[in-house]
């Protein structure tokens, strides 16, 4: 089974987000049996919060379900086997500070094709959740492309 953990700052903007396109990806690829796929924060102070109102809305209007609750990263996350992916440099450089370097820790538009664009931002702040939905559907695409080729599957 191929992990694959998204991780932002709370867990109730980006990588639910992203964690609902990427599993609607892996669904519609027929892959749901190979590929689990999670999303966490690096924060603490929304645990147990539903998505925040924009995430829902934005993923509704493109048709996607989500119903997760955030819950903060983990030392069990951590496996050299799962795709760490976060949203920003500084998720990444948290997850690394904390964790060590792991080989499959990577920002999500790594996988994108934004070359100008390397974080995604965050909504919570900007309320612009339509481009980050763009940004992560992108990434997501790329993310999954990366995996089959990687994986074999």
């Amino acid at each position: 089974m191929v992990r694959v953990l998204f991780v932002c700052l709370g867990n109730i903007c980006r990588s639910p987000m992203a964690e609902a396109v990427f599993q609607k990806l892996v669904d519609e690829a027929g892959l749901s049996d190979q590929i689990a796929v999670d999303s966490a924060g690096t924060g603490s102070w929304h645990v147990g919060e539903k998505a925040h109102p924009g995430t829902r809305r934005i993923l509704a209007k493109h048709g996607i379900d989500y119903d997760g609750r955030a819950r903060q990263i983990r030392r069990q996350d951590i496996h050299p086997d799962t795709y760490l992916i976060v949203m920003d440099q500084d998720n990444h450089r948290e997850v690394s500070r904390r964790y060590g370097d792991q080989p499959r820790l990577h920002r999500l538009l790594y996988f994108a094709n934004h070359p100008d664009v390397r974080d995604v931002p965050d909504p919570y702040y900007t309320n612009n959740f339509e481009y980050v939905y763009r940004l992560v559907s992108d990434g997501c695409q790329g993310l999954l492309a990366t995996i089959r080729e990687q994986e074999g599957l």
